[in-house]
């Protein structure tokens, strides 16, 4: 089966950057639609952002303006590029996979991201 393994998490400062990376197995990336979630200490799991693999993007309200999801299948990796981080954003972040044709779906084991001065 499909597997996703998060990479790029850790401390960052309000207002920093960072980018994290998902690999996953397989060589037919492009019949998925990827994304990334998210679950903040005594919250809900949210989706933050998926992509086609046409490169229509969609992102939660939280994060529009300042976080950017993009691909590249030859790779079969997915990355979010994340700006003007502030402590809301501090989660444990999950890569998303839906396959296109039976929308199966699957998620990595997650990767920290702590905003914190």
């Amino acid at each position: 089966q499909v597997q996703l393994v998060e990479s790029g998490g850790g401390l960052v400062q309000p207002g920093g950057s960072l980018t994290l990376s998902c690999a996953a197995s397989g060589s037919v990336f492009s019949a998925y639609v990827l994304g990334w979630s998210r679950q903040a200490p005594g919250k809900q799991r949210e989706l933050v952002a998926t992509i086609t693999n046409g490169g229509y993007t969609h992102y939660d309200d939280s994060v529009k303006g300042r976080f950017t999801i993009s691909r590249d299948n030859a790779k079969n990796t997915v990355y979010i590029q994340m700006n003007s981080l502030n402590p809301e954003d501090t989660a444990v972040y999950y890569c998303y996979a839906r396959r296109v044709w039976d929308r199966a779906e699957y998620w990595g084991h997650g990767t920290q991201v702590t905003v914190s001065s």
